[in-house]
């Protein structure tokens, strides 16, 4: 009886091992029971809509007809502050071609509105606080990490996507690459 247990809990061990193999080496865009796909570089951008810093609701659909940078950022995340600067620039420099800067707090608004009394940024920030995560994560960014930014077409087609302090040379590379140098 006791070797019918050992061979039984051998067995469950080795499959629960390669159900975890399975699901490690699945592929984290797929679609599982009960979850939506990531939308991929290429593919219409889903439609949300938040708040920003003046308490008014913005849908991106409202943004569409013209390039759209989108970061996921928050004022703890020290390589979100250290890319702002190059976002104001980049957006001073591109405005006049159409193009639009996005910022997504993923904080509230009382840490945002303190930040935002230290650094200048000349573009939108939407709070989005703990829906600000979750929407990176339908986004393509299943970890969560931060920054993470997004590059739609005039459509709000996905161009790019990045994880992490995005270099200005990259962005520049990508905007004109856009033919919105």
């Amino acid at each position: 009886m006791k070797q019918t247990r050992w061979t039984i809990f051998s067995i469950l061990i080795l499959l629960l091992g390669a159900g975890w193999i399975w699901l490690s080496r699945a592929d984290p865009g797929s679609t599982t029971a009960g979850s939506i796909p990531a939308p991929q570089v290429g593919f219409l951008a889903p439609d949300f809509s938040l708040v920003n810093q003046n308490g008014e609701t913005v849908q991106l659909s409202e943004l569409r007809g013209q390039p759209i940078l989108l970061n996921f950022w928050a004022s703890w995340c020290a390589p979100c502050r250290e890319e702002i600067p190059d976002f104001v620039a980049l957006r001073a420099q591109y405005a006049a071609k159409g193009v639009e800067f996005v910022g997504i707090a993923v904080d509230n608004q009382a840490n945002v509105a303190q930040f935002m009394q230290r650094q200048t940024i000349n573009y939108p920030i939407l709070i989005g606080e703990g829906a600000a995560n979750n929407l990176a994560r339908q986004l393509g960014n299943p970890s969560g990490a931060l920054p993470y930014t997004i590059v739609l077409d005039r459509d709000g087609n996905i161009v790019f996507k990045h994880l992490g302090r995005l270099p200005r040379a990259k962005l520049e590379a990508i905007l004109a690459k856009m033919g919105a140098d």
